[in-house]
């Protein structure tokens, strides 16, 4: 899939944009809420559905185009979506400051 032509880069790319979509905008898991986040998802997911078929295999052979399976990218490009937010979030938490007292105590003098 290196030396792809432009038809399986378009189909790709819009397998990355409905990933994209549907992480982003219907199902709401962000980390960057504005456009900046949506486009690192997208990107991601491209990567994600260019790796799907190579990884999780080539089938359902009705879906193809392009010499795209689409339900590998699709799958792929959608682990890529959730991956790189989870992964945002995960190491957010991970570096977040310690909270070591509660709220409404106070420091004895």
């Amino acid at each position: 899939m290196t030396g792809m032509g432009f038809g399986a880069f378009a189909v790709l790319l819009v397998a990355g944009l409905v990933a994209s979509l549907v992480v982003h905008y219907m199902i709401r898991y962000r980390f960057f809420e504005g456009i900046d986040g949506f486009v690192g998802k997208w990107i991601i997911a491209w990567i994600g559905a260019w790796l799907g078929s190579p990884v999780l295999g080539h089938w359902f052979e009705p879906l193809k185009v392009e010499n795209v399976y689409l339900v590998p990218a699709l799958l792929g490009a959608f682990v890529g979506a959730f991956l790189v937010a989870a992964t945002g979030k995960a190491l957010a938490k991970a570096f977040a400051p310690e909270v070591t007292r509660a709220a409404g105590e106070r420091r004895a003098a």
